[in-house]
């Protein structure tokens, strides 16, 4: 397994990347639809919903190990199916658990090929590319996730759902044809499971503290997703299809800014990229303080996804070279603690969306979050620094 291609190798990781932003979007994009269909109650759709992130947690809890012992290809194209699978359920399946059982493959798959894909492309990358590809590959994930909503809007007029998920099935079957029979690169612990070193990983302070960062870059992520548009309708009055293309702006600018990344990250150090981008973001939040209009709104959105676009393959890019020989095990732990974050402070949110004027807090949050964020990335850079030249 020692000859790969490399191009091959990237372009299905861009694939499977791919699958992740169809595995993020495509439930809350068909649950309308669902509710309508199955005629569920509030409990039955908030239990449904809660299955995508379990799902996604323990795919991306046990990906790494995986990875580093038996290779990236043994995940890489099951989890594709795993999705796949899961989508086709939402289609033909009206029993419930089925449901359940669907969503709950969708996350998993999904939660694996997020890990997976960022581990593989920073395997395959030399030092000085490694950025630059992960933004790169990152721009597959909007692909993913603007392409569901947009199919879904634009052919709902002719067809059932049921039938725009069958045929965007056939597409993504395409793509796992295509990944069957490339070589990967050797698993880098074929000897056994590293559990002693992948343990001592969780003593690394330098990894926790970039873990803690990504943290809150999920959370707020997920915030943005779920409370932007309530807080564009409750905060400002903004009409719901206005505060939904606000919300899309932020989507847009998170891709065009992952694609100026590319060429950017192989001139900067992406370490240098991101305490501008963290700046950046506080300031789109600082236009949506306020009551911000639509047009205000829009920008402000724009700005937080360009901002927030260069955090994953910053911390990735330098995760992947301060633990190479356990990237896999490494990116397990970070993009767990990610997930724990979107969870908690989701959460959050919605405890301070229950007072009276507590939306309004959410910009103020975004931007304490963000100063954070500042904080522990100078730290971990102190440490590393500190670490570096006590071990020469």
């Amino acid at each position: 397994m020692g000859n790969y291609h490399k191009n091959l190798v990237f372009t299905a990781a861009c694939i499977g990347m791919c699958f992740f932003g169809v595995s993020m979007i495509t439930l809350g994009a068909v649950l309308p639809s669902l509710v309508n269909k199955l005629d569920l109650s509030g409990l039955q759709t908030t239990t449904l919903v809660t299955f995508l992130p379990l799902g996604m947690l323990i795919g991306s809890l046990i990906f790494g190990p995986i990875v580093d012992r038996f290779g990236h290809k043994a995940l890489l194209v099951p989890s594709c199916i795993i999705v796949l699978l899961g989508m086709e359920g939402l289609a033909f399946f009206e029993n419930i658990p089925l449901l359940q059982a669907s969503i709950i493959g969708i996350g998993l798959g999904g939660g694996i090929l997020n890990g997976e894909t960022n581990a593989l492309v920073a395997d395959i990358s030399g030092e000085s590319e490694k950025g630059s590809r992960l933004s790169f590959l990152g721009m597959f994930y909007g692909l993913g996730a603007l392409g569901i909503p947009m199919l879904l809007g634009a052919l709902s007029r002719h067809f059932t759902f049921e039938a725009i998920l069958q045929g965007i099935g056939t597409i993504m079957l395409i793509g796992i044809v295509y990944c069957i029979p490339i070589r990967f690169p050797a698993p880098k612990q074929a000897q056994g499971f590293p559990v002693k070193e992948g343990l001592g990983l969780l003593k690394e302070s330098s990894l926790l503290l970039l873990s803690l960062i990504l943290f809150f870059q999920s959370g707020i992520e997920g915030v943005c997703n779920n409370w932007s548009t309530s807080y564009f309708g409750q905060a400002a009055g903004m009409p719901a299809n206005q505060a939904l293309i606000a919300l899309t702006c932020m989507v847009a600018g998170l891709t065009v800014a992952r694609m100026l990344q590319v060429v950017v990250f192989k001139k900067i150090k992406p370490e240098t990229v991101l305490p501008y981008s963290l700046i950046l973001t506080a300031t789109g939040f600082t236009l949506l303080t306020f009551s911000p209009g639509f047009i205000r709104a829009a920008i402000g959105m724009a700005i937080v996804g360009a901002g927030l676009s260069s955090t994953y393959p910053v911390i990735l890019s330098v995760l992947g070279n301060r633990y190479p020989s356990l990237s896999g095990t490494a990116f397990s732990v970070a993009l767990a603690i990610a997930l724990v974050g979107q969870a908690t402070m989701n959460g959050l949110m919605g405890v301070v969306s229950q007072y009276e004027s507590g939306l309004n807090l959410y910009p103020y949050l975004m931007i304490g979050s963000l100063i954070i964020m500042l904080l522990l990335f100078k730290r971990s850079l102190a440490e590393y620094q500190k670490k570096s030249k006590s071990s020469n």
